[in-house]
């Protein structure tokens, strides 16, 4: 089975319905040697400052600057994003699973929703990207036909994951400096 995941549910089910993916499961459709799931757009976030150390939870001027060791993620607290992490962490590590194709947005904030749940998922499997601007059959199909590995498409992870830490710092380290 191929899994392929959208970057939200309505592009999912557009995909599912172009290959033949119609049977209906809670957070995925299955058919055709594809399931197609979603993510809700960001299902994982960097970690918070207590997240490192729990004395971080309080704001004071002589922990600052934060700066973690090692940036990790975690899960975002809601009920609806960790029981569709759920799903797609089980569809991830079914045996059944032979590839994972990529189908969140073009550009680096969608590379970086995709391969944050993939990795909190301990993915293991071989991952392809589909790489579209417009989500008509004509589209989806001429996407499918030309996938690519995901390496290519590593830099945008990076510039992704750059881009969230820079944000993490500034946002974390200047409203705590300004608020105290």
């Amino acid at each position: 089975m191929k899994l392929c995941v959208a970057e939200k549910p309505s592009v999912g089910k557009e995909i599912a319905k172009i290959l033949g993916a119609h049977t209906r499961h809670d957070g995925y459709f299955e058919g055709n040697g594809y399931w197609v799931s979603w993510t809700f757009g960001h299902l994982c976030t960097l970690k918070t400052p207590d997240d490192y150390d729990p004395r971080l939870k309080w704001w004071k001027l002589h922990n600052l600057p934060i700066i973690p060791q090692k940036f990790s993620i975690k899960l975002i607290e809601n009920e609806g994003s960790k029981k569709q992490f759920r799903v797609l962490e089980s569809l991830i590590q079914n045996d059944q699973c032979n590839e994972i194709i990529n189908c969140g947005d073009a550009g680096q904030e969608g590379e970086l929703i995709q391969r944050w749940v993939y990795h909190k998922a301990g993915n293991k499997k071989p991952v392809k990207r589909l790489w579209i601007s417009s989500l008509t059959e004509e589209a989806i199909r001429e996407g499918f036909e030309k996938l690519q590995d995901e390496t290519k498409y590593q830099h945008l992870y990076e510039a992704g994951s750059a881009r969230a830490i820079g944000d993490w710092l500034l946002g974390m380290n200047a409203t705590r400096l300004y608020t105290v």
